[in-house]
């Protein structure tokens, strides 16, 4: 434990999480219940489908977010505390786990017992899932219209051969 805490006292990268569960450290390891998922993963890390990390790698031109009007970065923090997309999920969350949405608040009550572990992970869940469901169909639309602007130009370029 004393070696954990030692290395997450200077972290290279992912502050923001490491100043989250370094202070529940102990409870975090010792706890009986709660399994991290993929999708909690990704909130807590910021490495998943938010405008921020898609610009960062590469597969987004925007860091904007793609599900509300507001003019503001898409990343898991806007998600989790803000974006009026998910206020319904976010109201279910607050209500199960309290209305301060910090990431330490969340994953001090994560560590708090099952139940407020379980409200997390369904947000997660049900958010996540929907944003990737969301980026898919984005991909997927933009793959559609490259395809049909290289078929359109392959059409003008034949109807421009001599015959």
């Amino acid at each position: 434990m004393v070696e954990w805490q030692n290395r997450l006292a200077h972290p290279s990268a992912g502050h923001r999480t490491v100043e989250a569960v370094r202070p529940v450290l102990p409870q975090w390891i010792d706890r009986r219940h709660g399994t991290l998922t993929f999708r909690q993963t990704q909130v807590l890390t910021g490495h998943g489908c938010f405008g921020r990390y898609l610009c960062q790698i590469g597969r987004q031109s925007s860091s904007g977010c793609q599900h509300c009007s507001a003019s503001v970065e898409d990343t898991a923090l806007h998600t989790l505390q803000e974006c009026p997309a998910w206020d319904g999920e976010r109201r279910v969350l607050g209500a199960n786990i309290g209305p301060d949405l910090s990431l330490p608040a969340v994953v001090q009550a994560m560590v708090g017992g099952q139940p407020e572990w379980d409200a997390v992970a369904s947000f997660c869940e049900a958010v996540m899932s929907a944003k990737e469901a969301a980026e898919r169909e984005r991909e997927r639309a933009a793959t559609l219209l490259s395809r049909r602007s290289n078929r359109s130009r392959r059409r003008r370029n034949t109807d421009l051969r001599p015959p």
